[in-house]
């Protein structure tokens, strides 16, 4: 993609984040995403895969960032597919067909998945009816990750009694980041060329901070004299919290200072209601670390958890 004479961005004149790319048909997510890393210079990694023939959102992540993988490979995706009925189906019986496949479905990856074929469950929380021409059908799918539209297709096909399969596929949103905010390939090398002479505007403007990945999480403000032990491993004490919203036991919740910086993300040992009634205690395990230890003056005392006042 950018030649290689050309001086690279370095990594160091943006911050860790996130790019919300337009997949094109034609290269695998793995190429796509090492073209991306060329261009910036810098080592990414993706989350959610797409096959060579399906285009869409693809969630690039740099720096530090590439440790909410996890979290973002889990989130529910969206996608337009267009199918292809074998047969004349009306509009009323493409509907109830579309119900039935709503919910709780049992799937196994097909033959060329790169995964074991052993046999799933995942919720499709909604299929909606775009269009429909002729035999050709036009949906739009929301379902948990790891679902096989493919397959969909092809059992729809045979609960109408026709056969179907799937022609065409789009992801048009993954998690909290949909089309409207990705950009392609070629828009992501105009804006690091811009970077190299002098105007980085631009390519600040496509990168997404981690924390847009994490507007669903609870938050938990944690105190400055606190964070540097939670860098460091410590379990958060309830004197080491500010504030925080709601939320259950054994939950992801995301912790920040009060200037709304990450500085990890942690598993709840308690719920929140618990959390309210104490004053001492432990209550977040940290289990994924993003703030570098030093960052904040150390508060503690040697002990295994964060709790400093």
């Amino acid at each position: 993609m950018s030649s290689k004479g050309d001086p690279m961005v370095s990594p160091s004149s943006f911050h860790d984040g996130l790019l919300v790319i337009d997949k094109p048909r034609g290269p695998s997510s793995h190429q796509v995403t090492a073209w991306i890393g060329e261009i910036l210079g810098t080592r990414v990694g993706h989350a959610g895969t797409l096959d060579p023939g399906v285009s869409g959102v693809l969630t690039v992540m740099f720096g530090k960032a590439v440790r909410l993988a996890p979290l973002l490979l889990s989130e529910e995706k969206e996608y337009v597919c267009l199918l292809h009925t074998h047969g004349y189906v009306s509009e009323d019986r493409l509907k109830a067909a579309l119900a039935e496949f709503t919910g709780r479905i049992y799937q196994r990856p097909p033959r060329k998945s790169a995964v074991a074929r052993n046999l799933r469950i995942r919720v499709v929380h909604g299929i909606e009816l775009l269009d429909a021409v002729d035999r050709f059908v036009l949906i739009r799918v929301r379902c948990d990750a790891g679902t096989y539209v493919r397959s969909l297709c092809h059992h729809l096909g045979l609960a109408l009694g026709t056969g179907a399969h799937m022609v065409e596929l789009r992801r048009t949103r993954s998690g909290h980041f949909d089309e409207t905010q990705a950009c392609t390939l070629h828009e992501l090398e105009d804006a690091v060329v811009a970077a190299r002479l002098g105007n980085p505007d631009l390519l600040q403007s496509l990168i997404q901070p981690p924390i847009k990945a994490l507007i669903s999480l609870p938050k938990v403000v944690i105190r400055d004299t606190a964070i540097d032990a939670v860098c460091h491993g410590a379990v958060l004490a309830r004197p080491g919290m500010i504030g925080y919203d709601e939320f259950g036991k054994g939950v992801t919740v995301v912790l920040t200072t009060s200037r709304g910086e990450i500085v990890a993300l942690g598993r709840t040992l308690i719920s929140s209601k618990e959390t309210g009634l104490l004053n001492s205690g432990l209550i977040i395990s940290p289990s994924t670390v993003f703030m570098e230890p030093g960052t904040y003056p150390r508060g503690w005392k040697k002990g295994g958890c964060a709790s400093s006042p």
